[in-house]
């Protein structure tokens, strides 16, 4: 039988010029856009973090992380959202083992 559903764990870089309000923004977004098609365990904002190698001419980055699990085809959607929004400058969506 096939599983409905999965769990997954997102790491995003936002843009670390952007304001408190933007960034809180984006995060809220995001969580929205997760909860309307699967189930957010938890989101951890790590903050403003070097980066291993700059990003845009930008050393610094703004880290979140966030639990959720969905249905298996709902990853491709938020990875093309993410990809498509201004301000996202890495994601990276991987699959949990339970």
């Amino acid at each position: 039988m096939a599983k409905t559903t999965a769990n997954y764990e997102l790491l995003y870089i936002l843009d670390p010029d952007k304001t408190e309000e933007e960034l809180a923004a984006a995060v809220e977004k995001f969580s929205a856009l997760i909860g309307e098609h699967g189930e957010l365990a938890e989101t951890d904002l790590w903050g403003k973090r070097r980066l291993a190698y700059p990003i845009n001419d930008k050393p610094d980055g703004y880290y979140v992380l966030a639990h959720f699990a969905s249905a298996p085809d709902f990853p491709a959607e938020l990875y093309r959202v993410l990809g498509i929004t201004d301000g996202v400058m890495r994601a990276l969506i991987t699959t949990v083992d339970e």
